[in-house]
C-alpha cells in the first residue's frame, strides 16, 4: 500500500484524529468565541463600578498586570515566523498571568508612520495610508490566526488623527516648557516668562526689560530655554533621501541605514528636543528599572557623564576665548596646541587675513590664505561621519588657522587648528591637546611637528623625554611633575589632587571652573518627508512660532500631488530640502485667529520623526477612546503608577529587540518624564520591565556569485547542498524576503495548525537566545498535541475516554507526576522559560500515555490548564469536551500539592577521605542528627572504617555525610 493510500486509509479509520485540518477548525471557532465574548477585555477601574457585570468587578479588584510588545512596523512584506516570537511569548506570559488572578492588560496597536510607505507610494502613487491599511488588515489577520489574547478595543495605528491628535498636543506641551534646573523638572513656559516680567530672573543677553523686547527678541530668548526648539544646528543632510537624519540612523560609514546613499554635515533650521536637560534623570532612574544590564550599560554610554572642567583660553585682542572642557584638568600646563571643530562658529571670527610669518608649510595644507585652507577642510570634513572622524585613523588631518591662542596657566601662546577628530557634538566643540598624555594628540603633533610636554611622570621606566616615545604615556596614578607658575603647582600631587587644586584656581581667577558634560545630544526632531505627524505649529509674519491651541488639534496631513521630498544628486552637499506639504499653499498659508483675532500664518512644513508616536503609546493603551484628555489619571494611576518594587511606575513587562536601546526606549523616557513634571502622568518612567527576547534565524543558501537562492529548493546529499544541480555554500543568519528563506506562519499553520507553532517557537530554546528555525523539527509539537489529544478524546468515536476516580483513587506515582509538573510549569511560565515548561508537560502526558487505562478526569483537567496558555485553542477544545461550559481562559492555573512535589526519598552518598564508600536511601525530611547515625550505623560503612576512630564527620542532610578517619 503506498503511503497516501495508508494515511487515507488512517483517516477513515480515526476520523477523530487531531489533524492539520481539524486543528483549522477548532481554531478558527474558538477564535471567533473570544471575539464574540470579549474574552480579553481588560476593564479600567474607572467608571460606574455598580454598573459593571459581576465578572468585570471581580476582574478590577484582582491585582493588575500591564503587558506589552514593542510597536510593530506593518510591513507589506507581511509576518515570517521570526516576527511572532515575542507576541506569542507574551501572549503565553499574559495568560497565565490571567489563570493566576490578575486583571491583564495585553494589546497591541501598529506604529504606521514611516519611510517606507512613503517610498512605496513614491513608487506607485498609492497613497501611503491606502498601502498602510492593507499591511495592517493582513498583519491583523496573520495574528489573529495565531490566536493571540488581545483586547481588541485598545488596538490602535499612529496614524489614526485620533490618536496623532495627541501625539500633537504632547509636542505642545514640551514646546511651552522649559527645564528648571534649581527644581530638577520642567515647568510651564508661562511660569519663566513670569519671572522675567517680574524681574525676579534678569533677562540674558540684554541690559533692557522683558516689557521693552518685542515679540520676535522674546521668542529668540525663550528659545533659548523650550524643551522643543527650533535652531540653526549642525545635522546629517543626506541629499539622496532628501531629508536630514539622527546620528543614530547613520552607518559607521558616513551613509543612511535606509538607501546606503552619502549623509554630510550641514547648518539647516531643524525641531529639537532638550534631551540634554534631562541627562542626570535619565542616567539615575535606570537603577530602579528592572532591565537587562547590557542595555543600561549602553544607556549610560550613550548619555555619557563625564566630570570635568571648562577652561577658558583667551584668543584674539577682542577679548574673545576658547573654551573647552576637559577631564583632565590636572594636565592644563602640558598643553601645546588647541583644536576646534570644523563647524565651530569661532574660526570665522577670529581667522586672520594671512598666514603669521613663519607658518609652516605642514600647517597650511598648501594653501595661500587661512580661509582658503579652512574652506578645503571643512568641505572634506562634512564628508565624514561623526563615527568615521572618531576613528582611531593612522593619518591625523588638520589645518592651521592662523590663530594662537594663551594657555591660562603658563602665558604659552599656542597654535589653533582644526581637526575632523574633534566633535561640535561633544563638549564645547574645541580641546585643549595635550599631546604627551592622549594617543590622538600625540599622532596629530607626531604629523604636525608640534611641541609635547611631559606633566605626568611616566612609570613605565621611559623617562620624561618625549623624543624618545613612540605613543603618549596615560595613567591615573602617577604623579604630576613640570606643573607650576607663581601661583600654584601641581607637582608632586596624584590625579586627583591636581583636579582639585588647579579647578579651585581657575574659578578663584574666572577663567574656568568645575562642570559636568554629556556625550548626550539634543534630539534632533525634524524630517522633510509627507508620511509623518505635521507640527502643530505656524509661523506668523515675524517668523515667531506659535502652538495650535487644543481645539485645533488634530492638525491632519494634507492630500499632496508628489509624496516626495525633492532629493539631490547624492554626492552633492551643497543642497537644501525641500519637503512635500510645502507645495501645498493652500494648507501651508492660512487665516487663523489663536486669541488675538484672525492672522496671517504659515504652517510648519516638516513633519515629526517616525519615533514620535511611539514615545507615548502605552498610555494610549490604558485609555483609547478618551477623546477630552490624554488618559483619565485614575486610569493612568491603576495601569502604571509608582507601587512596591517599582518607585517609578511604568509597565509590568514589555518585550522586544535589543536595538531600539538607545533610540525608542531613551526617547520615550524623555517623553515620560516631560508629562511626569507637568502632572500629565503618575510614571516617571515607561517600561520599569524590559526583556529583550532572541532572533530566530534561518540558513541562507547562496550560489557561486554570493546571491541567496531559495531555501525551499535546495537539496541536501551527502552533507553537501545543491541548487538546481550546483552547488551552494549555507550560513546561518537572519530571516527575511530578500535573503529567500523566509517561513510564513501561514504555511505552519495551514500545515499543523497554529497551537503546534506556537509550542515550537516557544520550545526551541531560552526566549532571550537566538535559535536556527527547522521546519523539520515542528513535528515534534504537532505529535505532543496529537498524544495529548489521544489521551482524552477516542479517536475513532471522538466520545471522552477519561475516568471518573476519585482523588484518593489514584495511584501515587501518577500524583507525583502530575504535582512535580504542575509545579515546575508553574515557576517556568512566572519565570519565561517556556521551553523547560513545554519539556515538563511532554514529560508528564508520556507517563499518562504510557499507564495503564483511561486517565483520570481530575488529572486530564489539571493537564489542559498546563498546557491552555501554551496551546489554548486545544485546551478550550478539550475543556469544553470535558464538560465545562466557561473558557479555559480565566481559569484557576493548577496549584501542586506540596506533599507530592517533594520526592520519597533521595539519595545521600557517604564519602571517607573523599572517596564514595556507600549510597543511601533516605527521606528529604531527615535531620543532619539522623543521618549521621544512619550512615556510621550502615555495613558498608563500618567495613571501610575497618575499626578506625573517627575524628570528624561532616553532614549535609539529605544528600552527603562526609567522614573523616582519626
Amino acid at each position: 500500500m503506498s503511503e497516501t493510500n495508508s494515511a487515507a486509509a488512517s483517516e477513515v479509520a480515526a476520523p477523530h484524529r487531531y489533524t492539520a485540518a481539524l486543528a483549522a477548525e477548532i481554531e478558527a471557532r474558538w477564535q471567533d468565541f473570544w471575539d464574540a465574548e470579549g474574552t480579553y477585555e481588560a476593564p479600567n477601574p474607572s467608571g460606574d463600578l455598580a454598573a459593571r457585570d459581576e465578572a468585570e468587578a471581580a476582574l478590577v479588584g484582582k491585582p493588575k498586570k500591564f503587558i506589552m510588545d514593542m510597536f510593530p512596523y506593518p510591513s507589506g512584506a507581511g509576518l515570517h515566523v521570526g516576527h511572532p516570537l515575542g507576541y506569542i511569548a507574551t501572549d503565553v506570559f499574559a495568560r497565565f498571568q490571567r489563570m493566576t488572578g490578575h486583571n491583564v492588560l495585553h494589546t497591541l496597536g501598529f506604529d504606521a508612520f514611516g519611510l517606507p510607505a512613503e517610498q512605496y507610494a513614491v513608487q506607485t502613487g498609492t497613497h501611503p495610508r491606502v498601502s498602510t491599511e492593507a499591511n495592517i488588515a493582513n498583519m491583523k489577520a496573520q495574528l489573529r490566526a495565531l490566536g493571540l489574547g488581545h483586547d481588541k478595543r485598545r488596538s490602535f495605528a499612529s496614524i489614526d488623527p485620533e490618536y496623532y491628535k495627541w501625539t500633537q498636543w504632547i509636542f505642545v506641551q514640551i514646546f511651552n516648557s522649559w527645564y528648571d534646573a534649581d527644581a530638577k523638572k520642567a515647568r510651564p513656559i508661562a511660569d519663566l516668562v513670569a519671572q522675567f516680567a517680574s524681574g525676579e530672573r534678569p533677562v540674558p543677553g540684554t541690559t533692557r526689560a522683558w516689557s521693552e523686547l518685542d515679540a520676535a527678541e522674546r521668542a529668540e530668548i525663550l528659545g533659548e530655554y523650550r524643551l522643543a526648539y527650533a535652531s540653526d544646528a549642525p545635522v546629517n543632510w543626506c541629499p539622496g533621501l532628501g531629508t536630514v537624519l539622527a546620528n543614530e540612523e547613520v552607518t559607521a560609514d558616513g551613509r543612511s541605514e535606509r538607501g546606503n546613499f552619502p549623509v554630510f554635515k550641514a547648518k539647516l533650521r531643524q525641531w529639537n528636543m532638550r534631551i540634554t536637560a534631562y541627562a542626570d534623570r535619565l542616567l539615575d532612574d535606570l537603577d530602579a528599572l528592572d532591565w537587562p544590564e547590557a542595555i543600561k550599560l549602553q544607556q549610560r554610554n550613550w548619555i555619557g557623564r563625564s566630570e570635568g572642567a571648562r577652561v577658558n583660553f583667551p584668543v584674539g585682542a577682542d577679548g574673545q576665548a576658547i573654551t573647552v572642557f576637559t577631564t583632565r584638568q590636572d594636565t592644563l600646563f602640558g598643553a601645546t596646541y588647541m583644536v576646534l571643530a570644523p563647524e565651530h562658529e569661532l574660526v570665522d571670527k577670529v581667522l586672520p587675513a594671512a598666514w603669521p610669518q613663519g607658518t609652516h608649510e605642514l600647517w597650511t595644507g598648501g594653501h595661500a590664505t587661512p580661509a582658503d585652507a579652512v574652506t578645503a577642510y571643512r568641505a572634506s570634513a562634512a564628508a565624514k561621519s561623526d563615527v568615521e572622524r572618531q576613528a582611531d585613523a593612522k593619518e591625523k588631518t588638520g589645518v592651521f588657522t592662523g590663530v594662537y591662542a594663551t594657555n591660562p596657566v603658563s602665558g604659552e601662546q599656542v597654535p589653533v587648528f582644526i581637526a575632523d577628530y574633534v566633535l561640535m557634538g561633544y563638549g564645547t566643540g574645541a580641546i585643549m591637546a595635550v599631546p604627551a598624555h592622549d594617543s590622538r594628540d600625540f599622532a596629530f603633533a607626531r604629523a604636525f611637528g608640534l611641541p609635547m610636554r611631559c606633566v605626568v611622570e611616566p612609570s613605565d621606566g621611559r623617562g620624561t623625554d618625549t623624543a624618545t616615545w613612540d605613543d603618549a604615556f596615560s595613567s591615573y596614578e602617577a604623579k604630576l611633575i613640570n606643573s607650576a607658575n607663581q601661583e600654584i603647582s601641581l607637582d608632586g600631587l596624584d590625579v586627583t589632587g591636581g583636579k582639585a587644586r588647579i579647578t579651585g584656581w581657575l574659578a578663584m581667577r574666572g577663567i574656568g571652573e568645575g562642570t559636568v558634560n554629556f556625550r548626550l545630544r539634543d534630539w534632533l526632531f525634524s524630517r522633510q518627508r509627507y508620511w509623518g505627524e505635521p507640527f502643530p505649529i505656524v509661523y506668523d509674519e515675524d517668523g515667531v512660532a506659535h502652538s495650535l491651541p487644543e481645539s485645533m488639534l488634530p492638525l491632519e496631513l494634507p492630500e499632496v500631488d508628489d509624496y516626495s521630498p525633492r532629493t539631490f544628486d547624492p554626492d552633492d552637499a551643497d543642497t537644501s530640502p525641500e519637503t512635500p506639504l510645502s507645495r501645498n499653499e493652500d494648507w501651508v498659508n492660512v487665516t487663523l485667529d489663536l486669541g488675538d483675532g484672525p492672522k496671517k500664518y504659515r504652517r510648519e512644513t516638516n513633519t515629526m520623526p517616525n519615533w514620535a508616536g511611539s514615545c507615548w503609546y502605552e498610555l494610549r493603551y490604558l485609555d483609547p477612546h478618551n477623546d477630552e484628555r490624554l488618559v483619565d489619571p485614575a486610569v493612568e494611576q491603576y495601569w502604571m503608577g509608582p507601587r512596591e518594587g517599582q518607585p517609578t511606575g511604568g509597565v509590568d513587562l514589555y518585550v522586544g529587540g535589543a536595538e531600539h536601546a538607545v533610540l525608542h526606549l531613551l526617547y520615550a523616557r524623555f517623553w515620560s518624564k516631560v508629562l511626569f513634571d507637568l502632572g500629565h502622568i503618575s510614571s516617571a518612567e515607561p517600561f520599569h520591565k524590559l526583556y529583550n527576547q532572541g532572533m530566530i534565524q534561518a540558513y541562507v543558501y547562496r550560489d557561486s556569485r554570493g546571491f541567496p537562492v531559495p531555501a525551499t529548493e535546495v537539496e541536501e546529499r551527502d552533507g553537501a547542498f545543491f541548487f538546481e544541480g550546483e552547488q551552494v555554500k549555507r550560513e546561518l543568519g537572519k530571516m527575511g524576503k530578500s535573503l529567500k528563506n523566509a517561513v510564513t506562519p501561514d504555511e505552519i499553520c495551514d500545515e499543523y495548525g497554529a497551537d503546534t507553532l506556537r509550542l515550537y517557537e516557544m520550545a526551541m530554546g531560552p526566549l532571550d537566545v537566538s535559535r536556527p528555525w527547522d521546519t523539520r523539527a515542528v513535528v515534534g509539537q504537532y505529535r505532543l498535541l496529537q498524544r495529548l489529544w489521544r489521551l482524552i478524546v477516542d479517536e475513532s468515536t471522538g466520545e471522552v475516554t477519561v475516568a471518573d476516580v476519585a482523588e484518593g483513587d489514584i495511584d501515587e506515582v501518577t500524583l507525583r507526576a502530575l504535582h512535580k509538573a504542575i509545579d515546575g510549569v508553574r515557576q517556568d511560565l512566572d519565570g519565561m522559560r517556556f521551553n523547560t515548561a513545554i519539556a515538563k508537560i511532554t514529560e508528564l502526558n508520556n507517563h499518562l500515555t504510557k499507564a495503564a487505562g483511561p486517565v483520570p478526569r481530575s488529572v486530564a483537567e489539571r493537564l489542559v490548564l498546563l498546557i491552555a496558555p501554551l496551546a489554548p485553542h486545544i485546551a478550550e477544545e478539550l475543556w469544553r469536551k470535558l464538560g465545562h461550559t466557561d473558557s479555559v481562559v480565566h481559569q484557576d492555573f493548577p496549584v501542586a500539592d506540596p506533599a507530592y512535589v517533594v520526592d520519597e526519598s533521595v539519595t545521600c552518598v557517604v564519602q571517607i577521605k573523599g572517596k564514595v564508600k556507600a549510597r543511601l536511601e533516605v527521606s528529604p525530611a531527615i535531620s543532619d542528627e539522623e543521618l549521621e547515625k544512619v550512615a556510621l550505623a550502615d555495613d558498608r560503612v563500618v567495613a571501610a572504617l575497618d575499626g578506625a576512630g573517627i575524628r570528624k564527620v561532616i553532614v549535609r542532610a539529605p544528600k552527603l555525610v562526609n567522614i573523616v578517619p582519626a
